[in-house]
């Protein structure tokens, strides 16, 4: 099971929607959402031209937007079931 990290609500009155972060932090916050990508995953899917979250480069170094990645994991989730068992009780 994916761990869900409820954010510190200290630390969100100081996040802002234009706030960039580094591989590492973009890491963390996506775990706010469920999604579980280690730095080197994001990097990967960077490199190999993945449908991954968007980017910025500034003077080479990857961040990653915050706003811009919120909205990519709100749109990586789905409220439908994902296998047969979960709408048949475990019957397929």
């Amino acid at each position: 099971m994916i761990p869900h990290a409820e954010p510190d609500p200290s630390r969100l009155a100081a996040e802002h929607e234009e706030d960039r972060l580094t591989r590492a932090e973009a890491s963390e916050y996506l775990l706010r959402f469920r999604i579980q990508l280690k730095p080197a995953t994001l990097a990967r899917i960077l490199c190999t031209g993945g449908d991954g979250p968007p980017v910025e480069h500034v003077r080479g170094k990857p961040w990653y937007p915050r706003g811009a990645l919120r909205r990519w994991a709100e749109a990586q989730t789905s409220s439908r079931p994902v296998s047969p068992a979960q709408t048949t009780g475990g019957r397929a």
